[in-house]
């Protein structure tokens, strides 16, 4: 009978490793902020960036790669539930968060109810549950958790409690401590969160490493502090560093990109104000080269520390962003707007599983980050929920090049007092058609000056969302589908002006190519959109003060 027993339990122990070997572990990297042209493998002639590179010449660089909304919460939300923004309801203004069974169809959710083994470090932007970042929600849906909610700034010990005991002071470099320690199944931070006592040998893993840099707030918190990395301090401080393509000083402005019905320009956030001087300019450029080459580094033990354990030729890296960032080209600071500059970014999949010979793809599909998930469960053998809107990639890294759409949408919904408009836009590879709405937010500098009139904090009227919000964030949403009509229209040859200098939407000439996107805009829009209501739950200043109470 012990004998019987012994072999039942070897049978069932490689049973599980069998399982284990056929579904390979997955990390995923996600920056913030980076511009598809701040990489070596995309073009950036001055950066140093090896351990990417290498990554994309052994696996597949997307070179049309683009998020669905590009700004922080509703990209990374996009990213987490495969939903565009109108579909799963989350941003800044929205005045909501992701309802809890909603979130039970993310992508990390569905695999660790896979038996896969879960972690998360770095930077969370999406709020869960009914107290949103409160809740807790989403830490107990990782087994490990090293992670701060919103900005972690350059230093995040001044942040957040979780990273006191590290032992950097920098972002990267207390985050690369988080992937050891995930990695090495040790458990020396302790002041991360462990939900299972070691990490199970006959389990794949997934581990989440989300960054809050190149992000403008990011390297603006940036000190040059003696203790700091020399990277940070000295890289690329000897180098003339050129003024991005069609950057334009503030001082220079004659004519504004957009109408100031559309875009109120002078309501811009503060924090975006180094793009009005040249100076400015390339202080900012040199940081967050600086920080990418740091991501870089950190990237390059990873793999080494994969290799050293054995777990490099059955783990699966992906790299992307969740948006781009202006650098005053055309004097416009921030992001949130439907241009390449803010929408396009980097993305590389390496899967080592693959034939040698599909390595160092570059591919030019149109492809969004909602696509990750999708991709993610069908190399983890899971089948793909119906509320997803994206699509498997898989077949594309295995050397298969076949079309992901023939048209993409992007949208920004997070219209505010800072100034920015709503719109939305259709591409394929060769045009793009942007609509943009009616802006009533009222000014930023009025809502600051009232402020100061009244003794008030400003940052509470400007930042803070109260319930009534939540129903203007909602018409946001649904007014087109109700007969609203732009105010403005943008069309671009991407072939021809992929920098989009020059609205050609009022020439005759194209007018049928006009008429067919407005025709695909509607398509598109219906399909992000989706048929049913948002699954959320109400998240504002209102509902929290209420908690509070209740407490």
């Amino acid at each position: 009978m012990r004998e019987i027993f012994i072999v039942l339990c070897f049978f069932l122990f490689f049973s599980e490793s069998l399982v284990a070997e056929d579904k390979p572990n997955i990390i995923f990297i996600l920056t913030d902020d980076q511009r598809y042209d701040m990489l070596g493998c995309t073009g950036n002639k001055l950066i140093q960036t090896p351990n990417i590179d290498k990554l994309a010449k052994e696996g597949t660089l997307f070179s049309n790669a683009h998020v669905t909304s590009a700004i922080c919460t509703p990209s990374r939300t996009s990213i987490l539930l495969s939903q565009f923004e109108r579909k799963h309801g989350v941003n800044f203004n929205s005045g909501t968060s992701v309802a809890p069974e909603a979130w039970e169809k993310s992508y990390p959710v569905i695999l660790r109810q896979n038996g896969y083994y879960t972690g998360y470090i770095g930077k969370n932007h999406t709020p869960v549950g009914n107290e949103g970042y409160e809740s807790g929600l989403m830490e107990k849906s990782f087994d490990y958790w090293y992670a701060g909610h919103k900005h972690l700034t350059f230093y995040p010990k001044t942040r957040h409690e979780i990273f006191k005991g590290a032992k950097s002071d920098t972002q990267i470099e207390i985050i690369g401590e988080g992937v050891q320690d995930f990695l090495g199944n040790e458990h020396q931070i302790k002041e991360a969160r462990y939900f299972l006592e070691n990490r199970p040998g006959n389990k794949p893993f997934f581990l989440n490493i989300c960054f809050n840099l190149p992000h403008g707030a990011g390297t603006g918190s940036m000190k040059l502090l003696e203790s700091d990395p020399e990277i940070y301090r000295t890289l690329y401080r000897d180098l003339n560093i050129p003024l991005p393509e069609n950057y334009i000083a503030k001082s220079d402005i004659k004519t504004h990109r957009l109408p100031e019905s559309v875009h109120h320009f002078k309501d811009r956030q503060t924090g975006y104000n180094w793009v009005d001087s040249p100076n400015t300019v390339r202080e900012r450029v040199i940081r967050q080269m600086q920080t990418v080459t740091g991501i870089d580094r950190l990237i390059g033990e990873l793999r080494e520390t994969l290799k050293a354990n054995g777990l490099e030729k059955n783990t699966i890296i992906i790299f992307t962003s969740d948006h781009g960032l202006f650098s005053g080209e055309f004097g416009l600071g921030g992001k949130a707007l439907c241009y390449e500059i803010c929408t396009h970014v980097p993305f590389i999949i390496y899967n080592p599983l693959v034939k040698e010979s599909a390595g160092g793809q570059i591919v030019d599909e149109l492809i969004q980050t909602i696509d990750i998930a999708p991709t993610l469960l069908a190399y983890a053998g899971i089948e793909i929920p119906d509320s997803y809107q994206g699509k498997t990639l898989n077949h594309i890294i295995e050397g298969e090049i076949t079309p992901v759409r023939e048209y993409l949408f992007t949208e920004n919904l997070w219209s505010t007092p800072f100034g920015n408009p709503r719109c939305d836009a259709v591409q394929n590879k060769e045009w793009k058609y942007i609509r943009y709405y009616a802006n009533n937010n009222i000014s930023a500098i009025e809502i600051i000056k009232m402020a100061k009139d009244m003794g008030m904090r400003s940052d509470d009227l400007l930042y803070g969302v109260h319930d009534a919000e939540i129903a203007i964030y909602r018409n946001y949403v649904e007014a087109p589908f109700h007969g609203e009509e732009p105010i403005y229209e943008e069309l671009f040859n991407l072939k021809n002006d992929p920098n989009e200098t020059t609205n050609i939407v009022a020439e005759a000439n194209y007018s049928q190519i006009l008429k067919e996107m407005r025709r695909i805009w509607k398509l598109k829009i219906a399909f992000a959109r989706g048929k049913n209501k948002p699954q959320v739950v109400r998240y504002t200043k209102d509902s929290q003060s209420q908690f509070v109470k209740a407490e």
